[in-house]
């Protein structure tokens, strides 16, 4: 028999001898770092704060790489991408009040895209919690509050022995399927307060997994296999599960051809027989997913983007696997199965019957052959050349990422993105500015690869300040700024709407003047010589900006009617 005492896990005597006499001079803050080390970080995004600054001097006595930014929203993208990129969570420090509340648009984008942030604030002294209204600095009644709505969990801590646990919990929290940011605040007396706790090393976090219920995937297995015109919707579930070789194998093993939403680009080759690719924005496409048999939506909530702004309208049955418990037949009725995508997928793999529909691949070409009439009626060309251009000369193998600019609504349909994982945007929660810091948290994770940064003029100028992180870390990005002098698309979409625009007109420095300022190579290029630039530019070490002066179109939707 085993009892509960036998699995004790008995310290070493060097673990003795370190706890009976820790190293002199540590506080709160060094519980902090000590405890994201323990845990595997190796990198932290942030800026200091009066609050917060227990934290950052712990990090002088810690082995944890920072990577500093200009602004606490910027400094939260640029954990999202690290996060995206690496798949592990990726601490960001901040301090009380503005700080932290600056950060919150970023944090909506990392929850929205399931991006596992684990962000770790400072608060007012212990004696100031509870809404007391002391009057501190940076004092609001309930920080928390405003971070509730929005991250997976809240942490709040009270005391020194409080900060390996709950630190712990919350890095448990980001990384369990569906990832995404959480937050943990401490007072800036118990980060600063002296501490005789024990160096932090014992501490682990175990994620749960989430398998699917074998009595659903029984039934959706049977489903597929008794299909006589199933198709697939893959969405960026795929893409964090790492289950992108397993989504194939099941779609050749059913003949079910596959649209990837745009949070999921990269979960299915491009080039397949049996990929419908991304135009999703497309009647076509949606007449398609329409008249299927029997659907699999695997890693999708079916929101506003994915469903052809809720104009889709499914006639067969949806199978829905999604690790989003809330997403689960949101949008429309289905066998719901709250699984992970890998799992699900491995134990649809385990019991799915081959099927064989030879004409499959030919009516995925019949639909991307229409859909590429449709757009070419359009007279496009300069945008379909740009995206080109920039496929042609980024590494097939280097991430992009775009921000909410016309290029990239482009791209979400029309980019081939090579490999899982290598194309992301702020298309979770749409904010500007999202392109750049993303691209540095991910050139911090990788600076092996070149990392490529795409945004509009106007989304530019949300992050220019972080020229000077690029140049300080000599990181890896290439920074492409389409450059129409204004918000585009809200040009677009008031002209269209209103038959005149207010507000996007924009005066804009000279990006390339600007660039320089801060040490960053930089140069104007046109459509005709974007590919040569672009690829110059990336095979360049360090960071580096190309400025596209030029005025996009979007093509026509079809939602509208």
């Amino acid at each position: 028999m085993t009892h509960d005492h036998d699995l004790v896990l008995r310290p070493t005597a060097a673990q003795t001898e370190a706890a009976l006499d820790p190293p002199p001079g540590r506080i709160g803050g060094d519980l902090v770092v000590e405890t994201l080390a323990a845990l595997g970080a190796t990198t932290v995004f942030g800026l200091p704060g009066q609050h917060a600054l227990g934290v950052f001097d712990a990090l002088r006595r810690s082995s944890l790489r920072y990577v500093g930014l200009r602004v606490e929203n910027n400094a939260g993208f640029a954990a999202d991408g690290y996060g995206r990129i690496t798949g592990e969570a990726a601490p960001l420090l901040l301090s009380t009040g503005p700080g932290a509340l600056t950060s919150l648009a970023a944090l909506h984008e990392a929850a929205s895209a399931s991006a596992p942030v684990l962000a770790i604030s400072s608060q007012i002294p212990t004696a100031g919690l509870g809404g007391g209204r002391r009057g501190y600095l940076h004092e609001l009644p309930d920080q928390s509050a405003s971070f509730r709505g929005v991250v997976k969990s809240v942490h709040t801590v009270r005391s020194a022995s409080q900060i390996p646990s709950a630190v712990a919990a919350a890095w448990t929290s980001a990384l369990t399927v569906p990832h995404g940011p959480v937050w943990v605040e401490i007072p800036q007396d118990v980060l600063l307060a002296e501490t005789a706790i024990p160096v932090v090393t014992g501490v682990d976090a175990f994620p749960e997994d989430l398998p699917p219920r074998p009595e659903l995937t029984a039934v959706a297995a049977d489903l597929l296999s008794r299909a006589t015109r199933p198709a697939i919707i893959a969405g960026g579930g795929v893409v964090r599960a790492d289950a992108s070789g397993k989504l194939r194998q099941l779609a050749e093993r059913i003949d079910a051809p596959v649209v990837t939403t745009f949070g999921g680009k990269g979960a299915f080759p491009w080039t397949h027989p049996l990929s419908l690719r991304s135009w999703l924005e497309d009647r076509h496409t949606t007449d398609f997913l329409e008249d299927a048999d029997v659907l699999l939506v695997i890693g999708s909530g079916l929101g506003e983007l994915s469903s052809n702004y809720h104009t889709f309208a499914p006639r067969g049955r949806v199978i829905q696997i999604e690790a989003d418990l809330g997403k689960l037949e949101s949008n429309h009725p289905g066998l719901g199965i709250h699984a992970d995508a890998r799992l699900a997928l491995q134990a649809l793999l385990e019991t799915v019957t081959r099927r064989e529909d030879p004409q499959a691949p030919a009516r995925v070409r019949t639909v991307l052959s229409r859909v590429a009439e449709r757009i070419a009626s359009q007279g496009l060309t300069l945008e379909q050349a740009l995206l080109t251009s920039v496929r042609r000369a980024l590494p097939a193998d280097s991430p992009s990422f775009w921000d909410m600019t016309i290029l990239a609504y482009w791209a979400w349909s029309a980019f081939d993105p090579k490999a899982p994982n290598t194309m992301h945007s702020a298309q979770g929660a749409g904010g500007l500015g999202y392109a750049f810091p993303a691209a540095l948290g991910a050139a911090a994770a990788d600076p092996t690869r070149p990392v490529l940064a795409v945004s509009g003029d106007g989304g530019a100028l949300y992050s220019i300040a972080e020229l000077a992180t690029a140049k300080q870390y000599d990181l890896p990005v290439t920074w492409l700024i389409v450059d129409d002098g204004g918000y585009g698309i809200l040009r677009e979409y008031m002209t269209d709407a209103f038959g005149a625009t207010t507000g996007t007109e924009l005066t804009r420095p000279d990006y390339v003047a600007l660039a320089e300022s801060f040490g960053v190579p930089a140069l104007s290029t046109s459509p005709e010589t974007l590919e040569q630039d672009l690829a110059k530019a990336l095979a360049t070490p360090g960071p580096s900006v190309v400025v596209l002066p030029a005025l996009l179109r979007m093509f026509a939707p079809t939602h509208l009617g």
